[in-house]
């Protein structure tokens, strides 16, 4: 017997009150720089037992304009933006080389909460992008010395075979390099930030930078 979709998603709801918890937003204490905020909302994301809260939606675009997203993990965020690494010639790093600008969206529904961002992306310097790779784990290393992201593949037994010698260089050679390992910044336009409530009156307040002092200005938006 098939399973009913439509029967299966009316049965689901959003932000079970037993496992959610909806705090405020008050608009009003918000701080003035949308970075902080979100350090904040993250810490209290992780303290809530989010899993994976470093995992985030990123959006780009074709050459054409047609636009595609996938999942990604947050490498960081500062003043010089929010960072995420991938391979320059896969999918999302040959976008980002047609049309180097790009969304980003966090969501943590053990809190009701989600960030939208958009913005211009740059890429880091080489240094910082092999840095980066190399503080991460042995997994990390040899999914990047694996590479190919995006290309056709062949078989499992070829994704295997190269794995494993992958995962084998990891762990001889720690430091090997991967020139095409690639690190982003998005360093947005626009950064909101959206709260939930029961009785849908959700708070979505908006940062946006402004030219030239580069500051930002708030406004609410409607849910």
């Amino acid at each position: 017997m098939g399973t009913d979709l439509q029967e299966l998603l009316r049965s689901l709801r959003v932000w079970d009150p037993a496992v959610t918890e909806l705090p405020p937003l008050d608009p009003a204490t918000a701080p003035g720089d949308p970075l902080d905020l979100f350090t904040r909302w993250f810490a209290e994301a992780v303290a809530a037992g989010q899993s994976e809260p470093h995992t985030v939606s990123l959006a780009t675009a074709d050459a054409e304009g047609l636009p595609d997203a996938r999942i990604v993990m947050l490498h960081g965020a500062d003043a010089d933006g929010w960072a995420f690494a991938t391979h320059a010639d896969s999918r999302k790093g040959r976008h980002l080389a047609a049309r180097p600008y790009a969304a980003l969206v966090f969501y943590w529904p053990v809190l009701g909460r989600q960030v939208r961002l958009r913005g211009p992306v740059a890429v880091a310097p080489a240094q910082e992008a092999r840095a980066d790779l190399h503080a991460r784990s042995a997994g990390a290393l040899a999914a990047a010395l694996t590479g190919r992201q995006s290309s056709e593949l062949g078989s499992t037994d070829e994704l295997a075979r190269a794995s494993e010698a992958a995962w084998e260089r990891a762990g001889r050679e720690p430091d090997a390099p991967v020139p095409s390992w690639t690190l982003y910044r998005l360093r947005p336009d626009e950064v909101e930030f959206f709260q939930g409530d029961t009785r849908r009156r959700h708070v979505r307040l908006s940062y946006r930078r402004t030219e030239p002092d580069d500051d930002w200005q708030t406004r609410l938006l409607w849910p």
